[in-house]
């Protein structure tokens, strides 16, 4: 089974793209955190940044694209062309309050007419492979099979479905009858995301769904970074390799990132998911958190390393 690598804004950058693959592996495709373009089509510096070719040369790397504008998705599209990548990834999954409001992302899905139209315009313009990341409506699962139909009428080299309507953000349990309805329905490739935290949840998952060849980690990935190895049937990862992934990553953004606060910011975002691969992590992470200079989280996490053993599969639930 392939393993794609969800995109999670402000943690899985170049920066952590490239240490993860230099420690752990096991990962196809790298999918980046959204471009959010503006109307003439520019990206912001860091948005670029993240995506340049020398920044990604050790992993494949697919760019996502957050518009419900055409002509600034084809700008965006033709630029990456000059990279020369291959194949982006419209967001139609991001359920953010501020996104949908914009009717991006997740809130596009309930805008019917102006979705198609998008699609209509994209397809027959851009030279890219387009994937789509979706989740299956706005408020209800019943938009879901509406929503396949529309996007069966195009060329989508692969459809990425979270199973769950906007409404839910990361609540609730993913609809796996409406995946099913994916599954059964799709005239393109269909691959998995949504809430595979353990190795026991990959393999129901596989057993349930049998002829699904792709899945998309993201949250179980942070929270146990050898978790597409061990689904494969490796060793849980050794407590030293994960300090010498953090060590690494840490001196990586020192380098480039200015000043302690910029580099603490990064750091303790990854320990949100993290620390649940650790026993009795809770007053550990509360230090993390509270760590105001980089001596004080480094304490705050060698001691953790020091003190606790590491848990076969990460305790994080979501």
């Amino acid at each position: 089974m392939r393993c794609y690598f969800a995109p999670l804004e402000g943690i899985t950058g170049y920066i952590f793209r490239n240490t993860y693959q230099e420690y752990f592996g096991g990962i196809d495709t790298y999918f980046s955190p959204f471009l959010g373009p503006n109307r003439d089509g520019g990206l912001r510096s860091g948005e670029i940044n993240d995506i340049l070719p020398e920044h990604n040369s050790g992993v494949r790397l697919v760019p996502q694209i957050l518009t419900n504008d055409a002509a600034a998705f084809e700008t965006v599209a033709d630029r990456l062309r000059e990279y020369g990548y291959e194949e982006i990834n419209l967001n139609l999954g991001c359920p953010s309050g501020t996104v949908v409001a914009k009717k991006k992302g997740a809130g596009f899905l309930a805008e019917a007419e102006l979705l198609e139209h998008f699609l209509d315009d994209i397809f027959a313009r851009c030279c890219l492979r387009i994937s789509i990341k979706t989740r299956i409506g706005m408020n209800s699962p019943e938009e879901f099979p509406a929503l396949l139909e529309l996007f069966n009428r195009y060329p989508v080299s692969e459809l990425i479905v979270h199973p769950r309507v906007q409404t839910d953000f990361y609540k609730n349990q993913p609809n796996w009858d409406a995946f099913a309805c994916a599954v059964d329905g799709a005239k393109m490739p269909v691959c998995y995301n949504g809430d595979l935290f353990t190795t026991e949840d990959i393999r129901r998952f596989a057993a349930q769904f049998p002829t699904v060849q792709t899945i998309m980690l993201g949250r179980g990935l942070l929270s146990n970074p050898g978790l597409a190895a061990q689904a494969e049937g490796h060793a849980p990862i050794e407590k030293k390799h994960l300090y010498d992934f953090h060590n690494t990553l840490l001196e990586r953004y020192q380098e480039v990132l200015s000043g302690q606060r910029n580099v603490l910011f990064k750091m303790k975002e990854l320990w949100v998911y993290l620390g649940s691969l650790f026993e009795n992590h809770e007053k550990y992470a509360k230090k993390i958190r509270k760590a105001q200079t980089l001596a004080a989280y480094r304490k705050a996490v060698d001691d953790l390393f020091a003190e606790q053993e590491l848990l076969r599969e990460s305790a994080f639930t979501g």
